[in-house]
């Protein structure tokens, strides 16, 4: 397990699912440990079980300003930022780009690209100040494949891509580690709802066919240590058994 004693990581849409697990993984490894999300409720509970090495920033990843207030909070908290974990994301709407509530498909693109860019916005000026940082994205294979219905999320997932491949090529000689995660299917919400869409392949697979939460969050983890350097700037796909391997999965 990578030591993040005495680092600080900002985990967005850390309220459930691939985030909630982030927040335990991280925490578990020594990390101070900030959860931005919108369900107040869902990360002030999390953080109560973790003590004062975490806090609970309500935050709306769509909106900068949101964003930035949360960045400045962890930073005065913890003195500093080393990890920024972009994990906040939404499928929905499931749809045709023939029939899809227009509003609807732009709000996946505000969460999913800008809530990305503003995540980087935010911390980059302070982790270059102080020497670097870790910038890690929750990825997708629909960054580079097109599935049905999903168009908005296929398209947003490819701009987070291109980001973080961005942030790479402006920012790795300022000690920036920018890498995206593509986890394959994991068994959180967002499954249940593509199963309930009966629309495309993914839909038709099983609850079991779905990998654990806290594998990406291990994941992301690893890829805080140097044994991920080669990948920097590019997509890291959990369904590479070596990857799994690296990542202390199997």
């Amino acid at each position: 397990m990578t030591n993040m004693q005495g680092k600080t990581v900002l985990i967005t849409g850390a309220s459930r699912g691939i985030g909630a697990a982030c927040v335990r993984v991280f925490a578990e490894a020594g990390a101070n440990v900030a959860l931005v999300a919108r369900d107040h409720e869902a990360i002030a509970e999390l953080t109560s079980e973790l003590g004062n090495k975490a806090m609970a920033i309500p935050c709306d990843v769509s909106r900068y300003w949101e964003v930035q207030k949360a960045v400045d909070a962890c930073m005065q908290a913890f003195g500093g930022l080393d990890v920024l974990i972009n994990n906040a994301g939404i499928l929905k709407p499931i749809s045709h780009l023939s029939t899809v509530d227009p509003d609807d498909w732009a709000h996946v693109i505000d969460v999913n690209l800008k809530g990305v860019f503003n995540g980087m916005r935010a911390a980059l000026p302070a982790m270059i100040e102080n020497g670097g940082g870790t910038i890690l994205t929750i990825g997708s294979g629909a960054s580079e494949k097109p599935y049905e219905g999903w168009s908005a999320y296929c398209a947003s997932k490819a701009g987070a891509l291109m980001l973080t491949k961005s942030v790479d090529v402006e920012a790795r000689a300022k000690g920036i580690r920018a890498i995206s995660l593509s986890p394959g299917t994991v068994a959180t919400q967002m499954q249940r709802d593509i199963k309930v869409s009966e629309m495309n392949p993914v839909s038709q697979l099983n609850w079991e066919d779905h990998i654990p939460a806290d594998w990406p969050a291990k994941a992301l983890l690893w890829m805080c240590g140097p044994g991920a350097d080669p990948y920097l700037g590019g997509q890291v796909s959990l369904r590479d058994e070596a990857i799994q391997k690296m990542a202390g999965l199997v």
